[in-house]
């Protein structure tokens, strides 16, 4: 049974803020909390009715990543490359800890065998990428009921975390 984008986005975005250190003003890496679907009309790509944005890394118009909640877009120096997360395999992160380098690619190898990269912002920021497409991955094989069970648990803990800062 596909899970609802909305859970997916609600488990993911939480994953992301759970796993990334404040504050949030990275230079290219951003998650959305809410429906960006506006900031992407005059993108190269097009989304389902109830696909969802989760994050993205957006160094120029040529070089991007965006993870939404069925597929993980990527356009590097302006060719454009997608592919669906379902039955998707993380399979490299890159060098995302580099103080030498701003972004590096991390490697997602799609059912069909095709490996898709993705840019990832170096440091603190990595986060967001790294764990957003992770966690998109890993829900792909859990129930709907657990997506939402795990997705409470988690929007409890980071109320909880947030409402102590």
């Amino acid at each position: 049974m596909r899970k609802s984008d909305k859970s997916i986005h609600r488990i993911c975005i939480a994953k992301i803020k759970r796993s990334t250190m404040k504050p949030y003003d990275f230079k290219w890496s951003i998650f959305y909390e809410n429906d960006s679907r506006g900031l992407f009309q005059n993108y190269p790509f097009e989304l389902h009715d109830d696909e969802l944005i989760i994050c993205s890394s957006i160094i120029d118009s040529s070089n991007f990543s965006i993870l939404t909640t069925r597929k993980l877009i990527t356009n590097e120096n302006g060719t454009l490359h997608f592919g669906s997360l379902i039955n998707a395999k993380n399979r490299l992160y890159g060098d995302f800890k580099s103080k030498d380098e701003d972004f590096t690619f991390g490697k997602v190898e799609l059912e069909s065998g095709e490996i898709l990269k993705y840019f990832i912002e170096t440091r603190r920021a990595s986060m967001i990428m790294v764990q957003g497409i992770k966690t998109a991955i890993d829900i792909q094989v859990i129930t709907e009921a657990q997506v939402e069970k795990v997705a409470n648990i988690w929007n409890n803990k980071v109320n909880k975390r947030f409402n102590n800062d």
